[in-house]
């Protein structure tokens, strides 16, 4: 039998079968006993009972041994498969069992930290019913403090012993309580209890002293592995990609010394503030460690940010320096960006050209190629001036959901520690980070998932390929870069849902049914413990191995971040992906994920996770939203405390002060905790607005339940508090909107059928059938729709790079169509 693997814990109660013959009790080794377990008589039917004081527990089985009565023939012996079961340097491992009418002996090899190290224990070893008892729960008691749980069920026949099941469990306790949670008073409202990572149950780790900055990240990596593979990418040639080019870890540490020394030899000093403002490549990675080297900032520019958002960063950040991608040079040097005039130099990521030296000129600002940098370092070679801890590593500004972008103030302390507490929680796992792993770079590096991955790859000395920078040719980079690791937004994993269950309706219905046995099959053994790779290497290579093949053929973890996965889509690719999955919580202010899901482990599907090694979280009370951290189930706003947060808003004391209290940071999320410490998203505490009649809308949750509907691909709710009714802008599925035209007899293309009514009669009632079956309120129901046949698109400048709806643009740009719909709607009373 494969070897299960740990999972989450998940709520489970006692239970008995309904013949009376069996009786089972989870027991939590955390609960204090009054007294050792005991054996309670025989009852009438023949049950024997096992009584234990119950206490909430979340736990889950990894094997159920069952042992029954069999005749002796030849040897009384008889073997198990063996298991071994690990946690924190505990093993379990069972090592045979005798078992008749009379006698029944189940040894056990307990090792590791704790008492029980290399010892034999014999649990059940005596000729009746009650002698068998006593000794179980004698070793039952012990087992409970040493990690291993039992959950016991027995039947009987004459008084003596004959059948034995033992499920062995081992506590995930994936967090510890470390402050209990406490009402609301002298006008402060209620908060949940504070958990926290079980790798920090004792206080957080200490940095290690080399490695307390992000620069010392990347010096020691350059240091401990020079001719590692480390930046990779594709050259262009007649419109097409090549295959990827190296550059190892000595080379980039050469390039960086330039960089930072032509910096120096251009009047930048510690302190000064550095623009990137382009696409993910190698170049954007030299000049973030150029200036981490020189005590420099960096202020990363949003790829897909207009030309206002990046006049209003360089003013409010006093950017000295820009560096520029070329197809981006023209938005920095249009009379448009009114401040560019206040830049000292531009560097070109390339080279440049005639017309953009003059624009350049024009407004004076001495102009660079990247050559010319790299030629101007070596002339004037300055050497590295280091950062300290609490240093400005970077101001990155979030383009956010409304008004102008927050400038989120993270130090070099933050960076450094967050790449050392993902190191701890991955070094927890079999399949550890190795030099030989890759990862392919699309998300927007300024955006801090992207960056802080790839942070964690340079201090493992791994490799890092970049996409071509056109999303739409992501497949083909990911087949020739053949990533271990695929990190991506919901939506990347939506689409890829979407091609897989797109190519299994074309296949035959023989073959459907084969992958769909296949899926429960492999899902059921994940349930109850197994890991992706042992749950059914059969089905994986049959019909699973083409799933993975799609991101590359070689993928070990997948990462979802930004916004929660779907939990039908996680479920799917836990198990066809054949690689480990998680997804986690955090914001550009966590300095990256504050909780994080342990891979492998359905019991989280769903959720976010856990906290992180170097953060805490607790819930707060949302008295307007009716969210209550100390109910059942406990409810309230996401409040994180730790080591990687963020320092202040840059020049923005009043909204810092607004959102750090008492030194919680309030995401102004909100989250379900359940009381294992594990975090799910269920709404946002500042999308919410009344309606005329009073009511409150959390706009967020409903868009989730409309989804539902298989016509919805994408929708926008809206509500004014003037009116007493909500309208929507919905994006429709093309191909469920194509199929629903062949249907009814339509032709003509999608954006044709998008202009139909009877398209939009249609969506409204699948809207109010959706509202009926989640029984939504009544002022929940969308009274009026518009139908867009585009996607709400970066480009339109309606959802952030993560794809989070900026809801005061969406408004702005659907204006015309919210008046018109609300108009019609109280004309036909």
């Amino acid at each position: 039998m494969p070897k299960p693997s740990l999972m989450a814990p998940t709520d489970l109660t006692a239970s008995g079968d309904a013949s009376g013959s069996r009786a089972c009790f989870p027991f939590n080794r955390e609960m204090i006993l009054p007294e050792p377990l005991h054996h309670n008589p025989q009852t009438d039917d023949g049950t024997v009972h096992l009584i234990g004081t119950m206490a909430p527990s979340h736990i889950r089985p990894t094997q159920v041994l069952q042992i029954e009565p069999t005749k002796a023939q030849g040897s009384s012996r008889r073997q198990l498969p063996k298991s071994v079961h690990h946690l924190s340097g505990e093993i379990l491992e069972v090592l045979s069992v005798k078992n008749d009418p009379y006698e029944s002996l189940l040894m056990l090899k307990v090792m590791g930290n704790n008492s029980m190290d290399n010892h034999v224990d014999e649990l059940c070893c005596r000729s009746t019913v009650q002698e068998a008892f006593t000794l179980v729960t004698e070793k039952l008691n012990a087992a409970l403090a040493s990690g291993v749980l039992f959950w016991c069920s027995t039947s009987t026949s004459d008084a003596h012993l004959s059948r034995l099941t033992i499920d062995c469990r081992i506590m995930a306790n994936y967090t510890v309580k470390v402050e209990g949670g406490r009402a609301g008073e002298d006008g402060k409202p209620s908060v949940g209890p504070v958990y926290r990572s079980s790798l920090a149950k004792n206080g957080f780790p200490l940095l290690d002293p080399d490695m307390t900055t992000s620069w010392e990240v990347f010096r020691v990596a350059a240091d401990k592995y020079p001719n590692n593979r480390m930046l990779g990418w594709r050259e262009i040639k007649n419109g097409k990609a090549g295959p990827y080019l190296w550059k190892t870890y000595k080379e980039v540490y050469e390039e960086v010394l330039q960089v930072g020394s032509a910096l120096c030899h251009l009047g930048a000093k510690p302190g000064s503030r550095i623009g990137i403002y382009g696409a993910n490549c190698p170049q954007w990675i030299v000049v973030m460690e150029a200036c981490n080297g020189y005590s420099l900032i960096c202020v990363p520019l949003y790829d897909t940010l207009g030309s206002g958002a990046i006049d209003y960063i360089i003013k409010h950040a006093e950017i000295d320096f820009v560096f520029v991608q070329d197809k981006k040079m023209k938005e920095i040097l249009s009379s448009r960006c009114e401040s560019a005039c206040l830049i000292k130099s531009i560097v070109s990521f390339s080279s440049t050209t005639r017309e953009q030296q003059d624009a350049a000129a024009d407004i004076g600002i001495k102009l660079y190629s990247w050559n010319e940098t790299l030629g101007m370092g070596k002339e004037y070679p300055s050497e590295p001036l280091p950062p300290q801890p609490h240093n400005i590593c970077t101001i990155m500004y979030t383009s956010g959901t409304s008004g102008d972008p927050k400038g989120v103030v993270l130090t070099h302390e933050s960076h450094a520690t967050y790449v050392k507490g993902a190191d701890l929680f991955l070094n927890q796992f079999e399949d550890k980070m190795t030099t030989d792993d890759v990862y392919l770079s699309f998300l927007p590096l300024a955006h801090i998932l992207d960056r802080m991955i790839e942070e964690y790859f340079f201090h493992n000395g791994a490799s890092v390929g970049y996409y071509q920078g056109d999303i739409h040719a992501l497949r083909d980079d990911l087949m020739e870069l053949k990533p271990t690791l695929f990190a991506g937004v919901p939506r990347v994993f939506e689409r890829v849902h979407e091609g897989v269950l797109k190519a299994l309706a074309e296949l035959r219905p023989l073959r459907r049914i084969i992958f769909n046995a296949l899926y429960k099959h492999k899902l059921r053994w994940m349930r109850l413990g197994y890991s992706h790779k042992t749950a059914s290497p059969f089905a994986d290579m049959l019909a699973f191995r083409k799933v993975k093949a799609r991101l590359g053929g070689r993928v070990r973890l997948i990462i979802s971040g930004g916004a929660p996965l779907n939990p039908e889509i996680e479920e799917f690719l836990r198990v066809t992906s054949c690689a480990y999955l998680t997804q986690g919580y955090g914001l550009t202010e966590t300095c990256g994920l504050s909780t994080v899901g342990f891979p492998d482990d359905m019991s989280l599907v769903g959720t976010v996770g856990v906290a992180s090694t170097y953060s805490e979280v607790r819930l707060e009370e949302a008295p307007e939203l009716g969210y209550d951290p100390l109910g059942t189930p406990s409810r309230g706003e996401i409040c994180v405390r730790g080591k990687t947060l963020f320092s202040e808003y840059y020049k923005n004391p009043e909204l810092t002060k607004e959102v750090m209290i008492d030194g919680w940071f309030h995401t102004g999320d909100i989250g379900e905790m359940r009381s294992d410490g594990v975090l799910k998203i269920i709404d946002r505490k500042k999308n919410i607005f009344k309606l005329s009649q009073g009511e409150y809308v959390a706009v967020e949750y409903l868009e989730k339940i409309y989804k539902i509907s298989p016509i919805v691909e994408d929708i926008w709710v809206y509500g004014d508090s003037f009116r007493s009714m909500l309208v929507a802008v919905v994006a429709p599925h093309e191909d469920s909107t194509k199929r629903w035209a062949e249907l009814n007899g339509h032709k003509g293309s999608f954006c044709d059928f998008c202009q139909l009514e009877v398209l939009k009669k249609f969506i409204l009632q699948e809207l109010k059938t959706v509202a009926e079956n989640n029984e939504l309120r009544g002022f929940e129901y969308i009274k009026g729709i518009v139908v867009d046949p585009l996607p709400f698109d970066v480009e339109r400048d309606l959802v952030t790079p993560t794809m989070k709806k900026k809801r005061a643009q969406m408004l702005k740009f659907y204006q015309p169509e919210i008046d018109k719909l609300y108009h019609n709607i109280l004309a036909e009373g």
